[in-house]
């Protein structure tokens, strides 16, 4: 395609499209090229002169048998699936393109609709067209639809899981102070329970209640004197 444009824009004759071809021509090519034509020398066929059978002899050499088949195959089969509507329609035109099929316009437009997905084509079907340049263009505004439908799905999806994970985090906060405030409680049940065990102590000495022996309040000293007399006073 790149060298008719070429031959197009020159206005290059069609003697000369040939030779201008040939001298691209390196490594395998120029071997394959030098040896056909040879071969067909020594068979007495006549020269490859015209572009056309020029294109055509690099066709079977390079292209194999199957591959119209095989383009077929894929051109039916051909899916919208996770391409966007501009790559799948060029996949469509460029394998009809070069299996070199020529279909009217109603039935391409058949073959466009059938490849598209679901909630694409339910959509398009509905709507009015005229040709397939227009139904390509509603497809793309119904494509645009879902993917803004799609992306606003998850940001409402993520702000309503938001505020229950605020929810939980409160709550998990709440129970942890109220659990800080139970422990003076506790602690204040235990000063009370031990006040009450010390009020259950007698002292054996005076008798009092709170306290043992050796932490009497109570002692007294004695004090002896020269003539064995004695007397006592308060700690």
């Amino acid at each position: 395609m790149k060298v008719e444009q070429l031959f197009t824009c020159h206005h290059v004759s069609e003697e000369k499209k040939v030779p201008l071809a040939t001298l691209s021509f390196e490594g395998n090519v120029m071997y394959w090229w030098t040896g056909l034509e040879r071969d067909r020398r020594l068979h007495r066929d006549p020269p490859i002169e015209y572009w056309n059978d020029l294109r055509g002899a690099l066709r079977r050499r390079h292209i194999p048998s199957y591959y119209n088949r095989e383009l077929m195959d894929k051109l039916q089969r051909l899916q919208q699936k996770n391409m966007s509507l501009e790559d799948y329609r060029q996949k469509m035109e460029l394998y009809m393109m070069r299996a070199s099929i020529k279909e009217e316009e109603t039935t391409i437009i058949a073959r466009f609709l059938s490849g598209l997905n679901l909630e694409i084509r339910d959509k398009v079907e509905l709507l009015p067209y005229r040709d397939l340049n227009d139904l390509i263009q509603l497809c793309i505004k119904v494509e645009q639809q879902n993917l803004r439908k799609g992306s606003s799905r998850k940001e409402s999806s993520y702000s309503n899981s938001y505020p229950k994970k605020e929810y939980r985090r409160e709550r998990e906060d709440s129970i942890k102070k109220d659990k800080h405030k139970e422990t003076p409680k506790s602690v204040g049940k235990d000063v009370s329970t031990s006040q009450s065990r010390s009020r259950d102590i007698q002292c054996f000495k005076c008798h009092g209640r709170g306290h043992i022996a050796s932490q009497c309040p109570n002692r007294r000293t004695m004090i002896l004197r020269e003539r064995g007399e004695y007397s006592s006073q308060d700690d």
